[in-house]
């Protein structure tokens, strides 16, 4: 990141609200240049201070309310009368986390009816780990140069924090969310010492941003319309913990922590010096979060943040990796698709990296596009950040693209339909395919899907090609697979795999889905399967931006059980899938004609 250290203006310009020059009627104050806070405070001389927010939640039940431990960092200048506005960050991650083993997944898949499998392995040891440090985050000078007081909150549960940590639940935004309020007079504060402590530096306009499990906290803040939020940077951010976790009814895993949970994850962040208190909160969490049937409820709705979106007013700028494995593509999609339906000031960034901050990507530019993004929302200045292209993509070639708006508006359904041949490599047709085939594959879970795909031949997945493309075509949006699916057995995996096949044959996975068939007439109800019986089994797989270039070949890959995502019963179910009755939508920007 670029370092400024600059000394202090006697006197500056600023633009107005009317984007007219004016003088500043403080030497200290910002300094505006082509819609752009500018770097004219001295970030050494800041001030930093430890206080605690009293939230309107007692979720460790203790009978008190929660405490949200704060660190403040601001411009001198506000310590001799300037109110600056506030970029905060909360997180579970500052005090770092605990070890705590992932559940197994290698058992056997729910069945109605009959006892689940299930293994729920606790925390080994107690280790404390919560101690008190300074808080820091690599855009902390930057925006205390442009004249933003940073704000750090740890999450409730985690550090200095009470309350406790419940994944997603309410009560963790209810505790990010007594920041804001605390930044707008209306909440209470304190020091170390009890001593009342206001923000009364602060001009009440606040911003949150942060990155995975920080940048789903101003998801869930935006939720609640709290007066006062005024922009959020959600980076590999969160919408919906049901998606996270599960998958149309299947019980799947964030990319590279097979057994994840909710349950775990909640141990893992609970750092907190005292832990009995949260223990019955946490025991409640595993029981809940139900890993046998998978099946939405009560507790996965609390957790989704798209039930909120009409309360949003906060501008967002969502920013996602297209190859984000851990927090998948989907969160992000469905939260700007909901945004663009309400008419929330939005816009995107996409980048062909996984779950990490555009900051290492492509420093300069995200730099100016977050700093226009706060200067227009937080100090109000017209910039004309509105008016400007919507989405920002990064092709596959490493290139940055400016669109008006994403999806691309330019793709059409396209469907698709398999032909003979699944076992090697059959078909993939826009045209009408006459007559009943039926194709087989067996459940074999030890294998990657990467591994299936790649492979020629195989029993244990079914493969269906395109020709090789006259011209470059783009898939823009989601990819949805209708398979006519038969079992042998009353449980099992479904997933549908995207592919890309080059000139010399090999190939590559582009996006992925998984499915619970026993969720096939909602994700909220179980219904059994009759083994013997056709089923139609929508796979939405997860949204990706991805052109595939002249001469390769579009590809869809049917498998049962993913490796690296799904539950992994033992080898041997068998599927049978009607080619006649399956159908691939793709939003296609192009032809495979």
């Amino acid at each position: 990141m670029r370092r400024v250290r600059m000394g202090l203006l006697a006197a500056v310009c600023v633009l107005s609200l009317t984007g007219l020059p004016a003088i500043a009627e403080s030497p200290w104050g910002p300094v505006f240049q082509d819609g752009e806070a500018q770097p004219v405070f001295d970030p050494a001389q800041a001030v930093r201070e430890d206080l605690f927010v009293t939230a309107p939640v007692d979720s460790d039940r203790d009978g008190q309310d929660d405490l949200v431990h704060v660190q403040v960092v601001r411009p001198k200048e506000t310590e001799q009368g300037l109110r600056v506005p506030v970029v905060y960050q909360a997180s579970p991650y500052f005090s770092s986390g605990n070890d705590v083993p992932n559940h197994n997944v290698d058992t056997e898949l729910y069945v109605p009816e009959r006892p689940g499998n299930r293994t729920i392995r606790t925390a080994q040891g107690d280790q404390l780990i919560s101690a008190a440090v300074e808080i820091s985050w690599a855009y902390e000078e930057y925006l205390l140069a442009r004249g933003y007081a940073v704000v750090y909150g740890e999450s409730l549960g985690t550090g200095q924090s009470t309350g406790c940590p419940t994944t997603g639940a309410e009560n963790e935004t209810i505790g990010a969310r007594s920041v804001v309020d605390w930044l707008n007079s209306r909440a209470p504060g304190h020091d170390a010492s009890g001593a009342p402590a206001d923000a009364g530096w602060a001009t009440g306009k606040v911003g949150m941003m942060g990155v995975s499990y920080n940048g789903t906290l101003p998801n869930a803040v935006a939720g609640t319309g709290v007066e006062g939020l005024e922009a959020i940077v959600p980076i590999g951010a969160i919408s919906n913990w049901y998606d996270y976790y599960r998958s149309d009814g299947a019980v799947v895993a964030p990319g590279g922590y097979q057994g994840e949970d909710a349950d775990v994850l909640a141990k893992y962040v609970h750092t907190r010096a005292d832990r009995e208190p949260c223990r019955a909160v946490i025991d409640q969490l595993s029981a809940d979060e139900d890993r046998i049937t998978g099946d939405y409820s009560g507790f996965w709705d609390e957790r989704n943040y798209l039930n909120d979106v009409d309360k949003v007013h906060a501008a967002v700028l969502c920013v996602h990796g297209l190859n984000d494995w851990n927090v998948r593509t989907r969160q992000a999609a469905q939260w700007y698709a909901v945004l663009r339906e309400h008419d929330v000031p939005h816009k995107i960034w996409w980048h062909q990296s996984g779950h990490t901050d555009p900051l290492r990507l492509r420093e300069q530019e995200w730099l100016r596009t977050l700093n226009r993004w706060f200067t227009r929302y937080l100090y109000d200045v017209p910039n004309g950040v509105e008016g400007e292209p919507r989405a920002t993509l990064q092709r596959e070639d490493g290139n940055w693209t400016e669109e008006a708006e994403w999806p691309a508006p330019a793709a059409r359904a396209v469907v698709l339909r398999p032909t003979a041949g699944g076992a090697e490599r059959g078909g993939l047709t826009e045209a009408r395919v006459s007559g009943r085939v039926v194709e087989a594959l067996r459940d074999d879970a030890g294998q990657l899907a990467d591994d299936l795909a790649a492979t020629p031949s195989s029993p244990n997945r079914l493969a269906y090609f395109s020709d090789p493309l006259a011209a470059p075509a783009r898939v823009s949006g989601t990819v949805r697979a209708q398979l006519a699916l038969t079992f042998d057995q009353p449980a099992a995996n479904v997933t549908a795999l995207l592919v890309d096949q080059a000139p010399d044959g090999a190939v590559s996975v582009i996006t992925r889905g998984w499915a619970d068939p026993q969720n096939r007439r909602a994700i909220d109800r179980t219904s059994p399967i009759e083994p013997g019986k056709n089923y139609l089994i929508d796979v939405a797989m997860q949204p990706d931006d991805y052109v595939f270039a002249l001469g390769h070949r579009l590809g869809i890959v049917v498998l049962s059980s993913d490796h690296d995502f799904t539950l992994r019963p033992k080898p041997g179910t068998g599927l049978e899938l009607d080619l006649s009755r399956t159908r691939i939508q793709l939003p296609l920007v192009g032809s495979i004609g």
